[in-house]
């Protein structure tokens, strides 16, 4: 199958394990996954509560680093950057869409959308900000603040921000988790809608079996182990 115009891995995994201290020992919360995605992807990962997606997410973006194996960002070993090194990564391939929607209370909606794209230095931020919420259908709330935008809205907000800096590699962290079954689903829509318009890989972290088959392939962990996939 076919997934983006460039036949290429974007995110990989070899040997990944995560263990984190525990009373006297370690509790393990992945083990020996091997993972890839390749661009235009949509990959789901499944699996129970305490299975380890939310974990593996994290390592794949930077934002936690293994004790075991490696992590390739668009042919990057993460895992041989600093701090800083894989900041600066993230904000050139990544984009992130979580369940708790994560804005800043006291920036409105477009100046939500507006940040990465300052912290980047583009110079039509404004403008870039303002097409995306337009795009996602908030051309009418782009001075509202996160307190007086539904959870919907809030998560359309999210979305814009993710979209906005056209990246490669888009995780979504249970993102409809927050939302009521029809207010998620337009949300999910229009996650897939921008996603296959940019063509853009996706990585999207469920318990929704539903969503999960409308992604080209799932990933089941179980006890932080892949089964499946």
């Amino acid at each position: 199958m076919a997934f983006g115009a460039q036949d290429r891995t974007i995110v990989e995994t070899r040997g990944l394990g995560k263990t984190v201290p525990s009373g006297a020992g370690r509790l393990t919360i992945l083990q020996d996954i091997d993972f890839a995605a390749q661009a235009g992807e949509a990959v789901a990962i499944l699996g129970a509560s305490g299975s380890g997606k939310s974990t593996l997410l994290g390592l794949m973006a930077g934002l936690d680093v293994p004790t075991a194996g490696r992590v390739w960002l668009d042919g990057t070993d993460i895992t041989e950057l600093d701090e800083d090194g894989r900041a600066r990564l993230r904000a050139r391939l990544l984009g992130f869409v979580f369940q708790s929607f994560q804005l800043l209370p006291a920036f409105t909606a477009l100046e939500n959308v507006m940040l990465p794209l300052e912290l980047a230095g583009v110079a039509e931020a404004e403008d870039r900000a303002r097409q995306m919420l337009s795009r996602v259908g908030l051309a009418a709330r782009l001075k509202h603040y996160p307190k007086h935008l539904s959870g919907g809205e809030q998560q359309r907000v999210a979305l814009a921000r993710a979209f906005v800096m056209r990246p490669r590699l888009l995780l979504a962290d249970e993102p409809t988790g927050n939302l009521d079954a029809a207010t998620g689903g337009e949300v999910i829509d229009l996650m897939f809608e921008l996603n296959a318009a940019a063509g853009t890989t996706l990585i999207l972290v469920t318990h929704d079996e539903h969503l999960a088959q409308r992604c080209h392939r799932h990933v089941r962990l179980s006890a932080g182990r892949i089964v499946s996939g």
